[in-house]
């Protein structure tokens, strides 16, 4: 008994089931209607936005490699990675040992130099005193010599006296001659000794600028991304400064580095909106702006590509350097405007010149010259280009009768989806066909086409 109840319910439901499928079936061939043999929609009117894409990365606004300017081995570490760093703080310390030790003995060579330099200032005025002398002693003997001459002459005193008076002069002109000579000398020495103080002084200088250079310190505030050295590690600065530290200075505003290529970089203008995405939060579309198109091209299996900087607020830190990014930026947008599904475009029954579809209007004449240009809105947002001008597409339609009828128009902007209609014999809830659901004995299935149909 509960076998034949069984029976009779699957039964039941087969029944219901097939007459479920039946009613379907007959909804989608339209039954008796022929309209149901296409999928129409209607053309609407929205706003428009057409777009490029390309992937990037992610980094900080500024980034600052802190590094070392001497050589050594690094003592102590006091920041790591993610840490908040302030500017001036002391991020690693290098063993200072040897470079106090130069210290030291660049402030000896000074005190040496120093002493150096008194000793040739005292001599100095040691010769100016000598001199000094020397040039009483010259006038002494120019007078004994101007009197002895006076006797001579009324022979009060004997030629000898006169002789002597005289040689004595002469040597007191050539003993001052030479402590004038020797005062020169220590004049220069003088200025020598002050030059070798000077350098002195510049080589502690120096000592003590490198001995300060193993204490290093954040340039900046910011945040430590990358530490590149261990405690007790060498660095060596012989070459280049080898970086100890990248840190990002503000991580709360970020930018993509883009690579467009050259087809579409003629589309790309500042303060463009642009939308990405990133691996990390794939429910979350992030919004910034172009900031920046550089010049400089890079050429990549012989493609060139421009890199575009888009600038992104990161409040929350969600962000973090190194992520890829998948960017697109708006570079077009209409509001309020006619616009039709691309699978529109496509579709194209075969013989559609044939009994079952009317000629189009000619442009110029009856209801579509009147018409043309109302679906044209205001200018289109974004750079010039050969879509923003408008090229030339077709949909069909059908007519009281069930026949289909082809319609030129102008198409503008595309978002992908959807196509902005700039001119043509649409109206705003008209009808277009999408596909074609039943085939007819004379026609088919369209055939794919970007924009329009295929002649």
């Amino acid at each position: 008994m509960a076998i034949r109840r069984k029976r009779w319910l699957f039964i039941f439901l087969a029944v219901i089931a097939l007459g479920a499928g039946g009613y379907f079936w007959l909804q989608e061939t339209g039954g008796n209607n022929s309209n149901r043999k296409y999928r129409m929609v209607k053309v609407e009117r929205g706003n428009l936005s057409s777009s490029v894409t390309a992937t990037g990365t992610i980094n900080p606004v500024v980034t600052v490699l802190v590094g070392s300017q001497i050589s050594g081995t690094i003592k102590a570490l006091y920041a790591d990675f993610n840490s908040r760093v302030k500017e001036g703080q002391v991020v690693a310390q290098i063993d200072p040992t040897i470079l106090e030790a130069q210290v030291d003995q660049a402030k000896a060579n000074v005190l040496r130099a120093q002493a150096g330099l008194a000793n040739a200032q005292a001599a100095v005025q040691n010769a100016q005193a000598n001199l000094d002398k020397a040039e009483v002693a010259v006038l002494d003997t120019k007078r004994t010599l101007e009197r002895n001459a006076q006797l001579a002459e009324r022979k009060v005193v004997a030629q000898q006296a006169l002789d002597t008076a005289q040689a004595n002069y002469d040597s007191a002109l050539a003993q001052r001659d030479a402590l004038k000579a020797q005062l020169a000398v220590s004049r220069a020495q003088v200025a020598s000794e002050r030059a070798n103080v000077e350098n002195t002084r510049a080589a502690l200088k120096v000592a003590e600028t490198n001995l300060r250079y193993t204490t290093i310190r954040s340039p900046v505030n910011g945040t430590v991304i990358s530490r590149n050295v261990d405690v007790g590690q060498t660095v060596a600065a012989s070459l280049q400064a080898p970086t100890l530290f990248t840190i990002a200075k503000d991580l709360t505003e970020m930018q993509v580095d883009t690579n467009f290529s050259e087809a579409d970089i003629g589309r790309i203008e500042q303060r463009q909106e642009a939308t990405f995405t990133v691996d990390a939060y794939p429910e979350i579309t992030f919004r910034g702006s172009v900031s920046e198109i550089r010049n400089a091209p890079q050429t990549i299996q012989n493609v060139v590509t421009y890199d575009v900087v888009i600038k992104v607020a990161n409040p929350e830190l969600k962000l973090k350097p190194g992520m890829t990014a998948n960017a697109s930026i708006v570079v077009a947008h209409q509001e309020n405007v006619l616009k039709i599904p691309n699978a529109a475009l496509r579709f194209r029954p075969e013989g559609a010149g044939a009994e079952n579809s009317e000629k189009p209007k000619k442009e110029g004449s009856g209801s579509q010259a009147s018409n043309r240009g109302k679906a044209r809105t205001g200018p289109v947002a974004g750079s010039a280009s050969a879509e923003n001008q408008g090229r030339p597409g077709r949909v069909w339609t059908l007519t009281p009768e069930g026949k289909i009828l082809p319609i030129p128009i102008v198409l503008g902007i595309t978002d992908g989806s959807f196509s902005q209609v700039i001119s043509g014999d649409l109206k705003e809830g008209t009808e277009v066909i999408v596909e074609q659901l039943v085939k007819d004995s004379g026609q088919n299935r369209g055939t794919a086409s970007p924009f329009g149909i295929r002649k």
